[in-house]
C-alpha cells in the first residue's frame, strides 16, 4: 500500500492515507495511456465535414461539346471534378470518429495515469472540497496556499458535499471538478496537478484494482 499524506485546505499535513499500490503505484504503461488519450480525443470530434459529390452540385447534365472535332479532351458534364464549380473527389464526408478500447485497457490506462503523477510527485490528496459558501476566492485561496497556478484537476466522491466547490472554481480557467466515477486518463494526463479528497483516493483505489 503506498502511503500519502492528507492536507488540510490551507496546505497543512493532518493525517496520511494507505491507497492501493496497484492503482497508484504501477508501472506507467505509456501505450495504454496514448490509446486511452487517442480514443477521448476521437470521440470528441463532431465528425459533421460535408463535401459535394457530382449527385449534389448543381448544373446540368448535358454535354458540354460534342465528342470528335474539337482538339479538346472528350467531356461528359460540367458537374465533373475537373470542372470549376464541379464536385469535390474523395472529399470527407459526416462520420463517425470514436473506436472502442477494451475494457482492461482502459482501466490499465487509467491506472498508469494516476501512478504516473503520484510518481511525478504531482497528486495531492486532500480531507475535502466542502466549502461553506460557492465563492471564487475560496477556490483561489486554496490553490495558492498549495501554490498550484497550472492545470488542476481536482476529484471528489459523490457522497461528499462539493457542490460549493464546484460553483466556486467553475469561474477559475486552470481549474476543473469531477466526480470519481467520471475521472478518465485524458482529463488526469491533461492537467499540470491533481487533487483527490480522500474519500475519492480511497474509491478509486477499490473501484480500479
Amino acid at each position: 500500500m503506498a502511503k500519502f499524506d492528507v492536507y488540510s485546505q490551507d496546505a497543512k499535513v493532518v493525517s496520511s492515507v494507505e491507497l492501493s499500490d496497484s492503482v497508484f503505484g504501477i508501472e506507467p504503461n505509456q501505450q495504454a495511456m496514448y490509446d486511452a488519450a487517442l480514443c477521448y480525443l476521437a470521440g470528441l470530434r463532431q465528425g459533421t465535414h460535408s463535401t459535394k459529390t457530382r449527385h449534389f452540385v448543381s448544373g446540368t447534365g448535358k454535354k458540354p461539346f460534342k465528342q470528335k472535332g474539337t482538339g479538346r479532351a472528350r467531356q461528359g458534364s460540367t458537374r465533373a471534378t475537373q470542372w470549376r464549380h464541379g464536385a469535390i473527389a474523395f472529399g470527407p464526408h459526416p462520420r463517425d470518429y470514436g473506436f472502442k478500447m477494451n475494457r482492461k485497457v482502459r482501466r490499465l490506462a487509467l491506472r498508469s495515469a494516476l501512478s504516473e503523477k503520484a510518481q511525478n510527485n504531482s497528486l495531492t490528496v486532500v480531507e475535502n472540497l466542502s466549502f461553506d459558501e460557492a465563492k471564487t476566492k475560496k477556490a483561489v485561496a486554496m490553490l495558492k496556499a498549495f501554490n498550484f497556478d497550472r492545470k488542476t484537476l481536482l476529484v471528489a466522491d459523490a457522497s461528499e458535499d462539493y457542490d460549493n466547490a464546484f460553483t466556486a472554481f467553475r469561474n477559475i480557467p486552470n481549474a476543473l471538478v469531477i466526480d470519481v466515477n467520471g475521472l478518465n486518463t485524458y482529463d488526469v494526463m491533461n492537467a499540470d496537478r491533481l487533487i483527490f479528497t480522500q474519500k475519492a483516493a480511497e474509491t478509486a483505489g477499490e473501484v480500479l484494482a
